[in-house]
């Protein structure tokens, strides 16, 4: 019936001039759509491919905790660099934004909210979508334009088991343990910045760290955390294990991989505000 309507359809050039932009427009639109929906359903079968090869342990445990370490370990001191910054720089930041009359223990608790709420897992995980995720994307992408993964097959090993789930699992546990450790910079060199540089004595910031303190406060950046290394390990492997020939097609994907995880990450951060923030309060 679909072949039968697409025959008698009639060619935009064909329609009179009035109505071609409108046809061009809804045609464009459907094309779209199509595409769209076609993106969506390749990767929920890539997800369900991923729990199934979970199943073949003895294929994806030993590989796991060298992932674990390109992923984590490797990169502690570029996600501890920027923390201290962006930690340094916010409290220096606020102490010269409160009102007069303002109490200086604020500047602790606002350095604390703000990047354990939102910069210290957002900040890692958008410097981490560049530097992890484009590494997925080339190797696992090198791996397919030079016949690695076919070569994987012959051999009878699982690709996706061998090549993708070391890398979800090490992205799921390792974020949360470099953003941990990133937030602990962040405040750390933000109350050294504002001890050393300004009027707020050590006191002051560690009172403000503890005022209106909760627990879930900090499973609430975990939570993030972990979202985050599941978006940018599977958006990376995707992108990877699909790359077209060529190293042009390596390189379209592994740009791809950081455009997609810096949309999905920022996306992520606002849905789980959005549900999880109500929650935030003593």
């Amino acid at each position: 019936m679909s072949e039968h309507v697409y025959r008698r359809s009639r060619p935009t050039a064909a329609l009179p001039v009035h109505q071609r932009w409108v046809v061009m427009f809804f045609r464009q639109m459907t094309r779209w759509v199509v595409a769209l929906f076609g993106e969506i359903g390749e990767r929920v079968y890539f997800g369900v491919e991923i729990f199934r090869a979970f199943t073949q342990v003895r294929t994806w445990v030993p590989l796991t905790v060298r992932q674990m370490r390109n992923v984590g370990v490797d990169s502690l001191p570029l996600a501890g660099t920027v923390a201290a910054f962006i930690g340094a720089v916010s409290g220096y930041q606020t102490v010269y934004q409160l009102f007069p009359g303002a109490q200086l223990s604020a500047v602790g608790w606002i350095v604390r909210q703000s990047i354990v709420l939102e910069l210290g897992p957002l900040i890692t995980a958008l410097t981490l979508a560049g530097r992890v995720g484009a590494r997925m994307t080339a190797e696992i992408g090198t791996m397919r334009v030079t016949e690695q993964i076919d070569a994987l097959e012959t051999l009878a090993y699982d690709p996706i088991a061998y090549l993708v789930v070391p890398r979800f699992v090490a992205g799921v546990t390792m974020l949360p343990l470099v953003t941990t450790i990133a937030i602990a910079t962040g405040i750390a060199a933000g109350g050294l910045m504002v001890v050393a540089f300004t009027q707020v004595t050590l006191t002051d910031f560690t009172t403000g760290l503890h005022i209106t303190f909760i627990p879930f406060q900090v499973y609430y950046a975990l939570i993030k955390a972990t979202l985050f290394g599941a978006a940018i390990a599977f958006i990376g492997s995707y992108e990877g294990y699909y790359a077209e020939a060529g190293a042009e097609g390596v390189g379209e994907s592994t740009a791809r991989t950081v455009v997609i995880s810096s949309v999905v990450i920022l996306v992520l951060d606002a849905l789980t505000a959005l549900y999880l923030a109500p929650q935030l309060k003593p």
